[in-house]
């Protein structure tokens, strides 16, 4: 009976890719514009092996003054999940609510550490709502059968 035992354990946290561009440094950083920030998130999941699941967090932050990007920082943040014996309708809400919870605040301080050492102010990404984005998602693929946030799942 203990193998029917619900099980959810972090097997690993780790950074699964960096990427910092300035591509028209150094002459943009003698501009004194404030610069637009234009900051993206994601979240993804797929299987590694029964009952083991890879979940990444995706943040892209673009960095713009004027025309010009003055720098662009992409971190994808991931987790290595097992997850075994949870019902199918509360499998979905784990792996797109519970893990990217866990997963974000290493994202958090990686995005906003790449910036200071880059240079610039810590870019400090705010709290998400992880529930709200993944309810969001579903009324869209309700809406546009076939499109989901979390992806080879089955």
């Amino acid at each position: 009976m203990a193998d029917a035992d619900p099980v959810f354990q972090i097997q690993r946290m780790y950074l699964k890719d960096l990427s910092l561009e300035q591509p028209n440094s150094p002459q943009i950083l003698l501009e004194q514009a404030q610069p637009q920030v234009d900051i993206n998130l994601g979240v993804g999941a797929e299987v590694v092996a029964e009952g083991v699941f890879e979940v990444t967090v995706t943040a892209t932050v673009t960095t713009k003054v004027g025309e010009r990007t003055l720098f662009l920082v992409e971190a994808k943040q991931a987790g290595i999940f097992e997850i075994r014996n949870i019902p199918d309708e509360q499998m979905q809400g784990i792996v797109s609510i519970v893990c990217p919870q866990m997963i974000y605040p290493y994202l958090r301080a990686i995005v906003s550490d790449v910036c200071t050492r880059a240079g610039f102010p810590p870019i400090l990404l705010t709290e998400v709502n992880f529930q709200a984005m993944f309810e969001a998602q579903q009324q869209q693929s309700q809406a546009a059968p076939g499109s989901r946030i979390i992806t080879n799942l089955n």
